[in-house]
């Protein structure tokens, strides 16, 4: 039994996945699917804001930011303190965050009150996010580890088109609060389950040792069906401590800045997409219900680009299929951006651009999974989405700056595609560690 305890790690690695692992990574697919609606609803609902209080493209774009703001705090802060408690309740947390946010959202009277109640739900989104990458990385076996990691990221798509039609008939039978209405349902239905259903990570028990660790470490094995052990394994002394300091010693430095600058550069372009096709649609003359329909087929293409990278990474390195997939998604953003004028060819070219951005996006988080070490995973995980998310909150503050100064789309979005050509190039010399 003590040599199963040493070699619990490696036993967790190399065996296969088992029913509990399974059920627990269906349910992150499904927090990251939520994650996908909550955050795209102020998306579908900007073209009736925008009628309702007046706002013109400048401040659209600052209230289109606000809950990204919110996701980059929420994404570090939390994030860290996953490390220190479990992931486990904090995804609790963030759940009761998001369902509150989204709640308080129907009842905004302005702009600002709208903007503060989409920082607060950004919190609770962000520290989901950090959450769910690594859950899901502890939970599947090194085999598996960047296809489930792949699979997870593609809920959020997954999201954004359930929700999406949705809200797209909700905008023809009602009004844009109604959306968040059911995003605050949605969220709230979500409680019960992840409270009887998703496990604390084996992995972080071993690397946090709380005072009932064997006894929660066995409950977990035999529910995998593998085998018990009498003792925990000897702790990782060469394992880094759980802080934000470790994220930027020696050996994790390099890594956490490339990771951190070339998801920051990426996110602006793939948010610009998300973010402004709506608007950009109904400004062409187009019904918002129709412009909503244009961003469903973004997140169509965004799903299919998530599904054929993690079918490509069982088989090909996850490095090179981003790269390809950034330097694909600077030319299709930019071909969005040539005055297409029939809502078929908008929704073909977004799809299209929806399918390199998010395939990329979703590779960027198997990249991050793989890269981290246990102790910090949670921690990294939120630093890059953190600070990533500035580019997230920047990339539809400048494209509403840019329209602001009356520069024609063709080249804001030739601007804003630039992006995920600097994040390739920034992911080059990128070293991730073995899975």
């Amino acid at each position: 039994m003590a040599e199963q305890a040493t070699d619990l790690r490696r036993q967790l690695d190399e065996a296969p996945m088992g029913r509990l692992q399974i059920i627990a990574i269906i349910l992150c697919v499904l927090l990251n699917a939520l994650d996908g609606f909550d955050v795209l609803a102020i998306s579908f609902a900007s073209p009736g804001i925008a009628k309702e209080w007046g706002v013109d493209r400048a401040a659209l774009g600052l209230v289109l930011s606000m809950e990204l703001i919110g996701m980059a705090v929420g994404s570090v802060l939390l994030g860290n303190v996953a490390d220190r408690i479990g992931r486990r309740p904090t995804i609790i947390f963030c759940l009761i965050v998001m369902a509150l946010g989204m709640g308080a959202a129907t009842q905004a009277w302005d702009v600002i009150s709208l903007s503060i109640i989409r920082l607060a739900t950004g919190l609770g989104i962000g520290g989901m996010l950090a959450c769910t990458n690594a859950m899901v990385a502890e939970l599947a076996n090194a085999r598996a580890r960047s296809l489930a990691v792949a699979i997870m990221a593609a809920g959020y798509p997954a999201g954004a088109i359930l929700g999406g039609s949705v809200a797209s008939q909700l905008l023809v039978a009602g009004n844009w609060r109604d959306i968040f209405l059911l995003g605050g349902i949605a969220t709230a239905l979500f409680l019960p389950f992840i409270w009887f259903l998703l496990p604390e990570s084996i992995g972080f028990l071993l690397q946090k040792r709380p005072a009932n660790a064997l006894s929660r470490i066995n409950d977990a094995l035999g529910r995998l069906g593998q085998p018990l052990i009498n003792a925990l394994p000897p702790v990782d002394a060469g394992a880094p401590k759980a802080s934000f300091a470790a994220l930027f010693a020696p050996g994790l430095a390099r890594t956490t800045i490339l990771l951190t600058l070339a998801y920051f550069c990426h996110i602006m372009t793939f948010y610009f997409i998300l973010k402004w096709v709506p608007k950009i649609v109904v400004d062409m003359g187009y019904a918002p219900s129709a412009a909503g329909g244009v961003l469903v087929w973004a997140n169509v293409g965004g799903l299919l680009g998530a599904l054929l990278l993690s079918a490509l990474s069982w088989r090909i390195a996850i490095r090179p299929l981003v790269i390809i997939a950034m330097v694909a998604s600077t030319c299709l953003v930019t071909l969005f951006g040539q005055e297409q004028t029939t809502l078929p060819g908008l929704s073909l070219i977004a799809a299209a651009a929806g399918f390199c951005t998010n395939g990329a996006v979703v590779g960027l988080y198997a990249l991050v999974a793989q890269s981290f070490p246990t102790a910090v995973r949670a921690g990294g995980t939120g630093i890059v989405i953190g600070v990533g998310r500035g580019g997230a909150a920047l990339g539809p503050i400048l494209a509403g700056l840019l329209f602001s100064l009356d520069v024609s789309l063709p080249w804001v979005a030739f601007a804003m595609a630039l992006g995920s050509l600097i994040g390739a190039g920034l992911l080059i010399p990128l070293r991730p560690r073995p899975a």
